[in-house]
């Protein structure tokens, strides 16, 4: 890299943060302080549905659950385009 790196380059190395969101749930405030170790939150997402990844808050694609050795990861398996981001 030289000394003076292009805008490309110095943008390029920005971190983001990347996040996965499995589902959701809606629970009263009663109900939360309830749970205890075994207790298990139904999601409103079906089982099955790809999972909603997400870069900086921004939607921006759907995937999978994978096992890379012996850690989790996600495999991109549909980009959502830039009119259905939320």
């Amino acid at each position: 890299m030289s000394a003076n790196p292009n805008a490309s380059d110095v943008v390029l190395d920005i971190g983001v943060q990347i996040s996965l969101e499995v589902g959701r749930a809606r629970m009263t405030i009663r109900d939360l302080l309830a749970l205890g170790p075994g207790s298990v939150i139904e999601l409103a997402r079906p089982a099955g549905d790809p999972l909603d990844v997400y870069v900086n808050n921004r939607l921006v694609a759907r995937g999978e659950v994978v096992m890379v050795n012996d850690r989790y990861g996600v495999r991109f398996t549909d980009p959502v385009d830039a009119d259905s981001r939320r």
